[in-house]
């Protein structure tokens, strides 16, 4: 019995340990500064709501930590898409204001590797601005920090809460530099290659339901044209080049 015991009790200091190296490994590198952060090109940033329940839609397989709404929207509970979530979010420019409509699917990737650092997602966007047309984001976003910033935190308070500011650039690829693949659709945009960061900010987090106080933001480094003017303060504007 004693040996039973023994056994039992190093598998479970095994897994102990197994979990802190994941979690604290020291060669494990922190996301570091957004490249559209110093760029010179001109740029659009558009931020939404972190929290499902404040969403326009948000649905899951109907399992997950956090809760589909509205209430009877149809869940994605089939095999090919089990592990997938869209979201509907309205999206509003620097001043605040309702600049458009964003749409994002989101699926866990096979890419995935813990150990390394790796908690990854493929997603992709679908934004509309009224006024100025649509483009499309391709992306894969790194959710290493957020698992070992928020939720891990979380799981260890005795509250099984998280708060604070907790603020990253999720996206990680495909770009070499880590940034966002975007294709123009209509309008401003058509035909034209962009790059993107998304980031969030995050107040508050619980284990029974997820975000609690969050803002993510969305932003696009936009092509220089010669003909154009832009206003790069946060929201695009086309003004005349006189």
């Amino acid at each position: 019995m004693k040996y039973a015991s023994a056994l039992i009790i190093g598998f479970l200091v095994g897994v102990a340990l197994f979990a802190a190296g994941v979690a604290y490994n020291p060669f494990i590198s922190k996301q570091g500064l957004s490249p559209l952060s110093v760029t010179d090109a001109p740029t659009v940033t558009l931020a939404y709501t972190g929290v499902a329940a404040e969403s326009i839609l948000y649905s899951n397989n109907g399992e997950s930590r956090i809760k589909p709404q509205p209430e009877k929207v149809l869940q994605l509970w089939e095999a090919s898409i089990r592990q997938t979530s869209v979201s509907v979010v309205v999206l509003s420019d620097g001043r605040n204001q309702v600049a458009g409509l964003g749409i994002k699917l989101s699926s866990l990737s096979e890419a995935t590797r813990l150990f390394s650092g790796k908690a990854l997602v493929n997603s992709v966007w679908y934004v509309y601005l009224p006024g100025r047309g649509s483009l499309f984001i391709e992306q894969s976003e790194n959710y290493w920090g957020y698992l070992r910033g928020i939720v891990l935190p979380a799981y260890r308070n005795s509250a099984n809460t998280w708060t604070g500011n907790w603020l990253a650039n999720l996206t990680a690829g495909p770009g070499v530099l880590g940034t966002a693949k975007v294709a123009g659709g209509s309008g401003d945009f058509a035909e034209t290659d962009m790059l993107a960061v998304e980031s969030l900010l995050m107040h508050a987090w619980r284990v029974d339901g997820g975000p609690v106080a969050a803002e993510g933001q969305l932003v696009i480094e936009l092509p220089i044209d010669e003909s154009l003017v832009y206003d790069t303060s946060g929201d695009e504007e086309l003004l005349d080049d006189e």
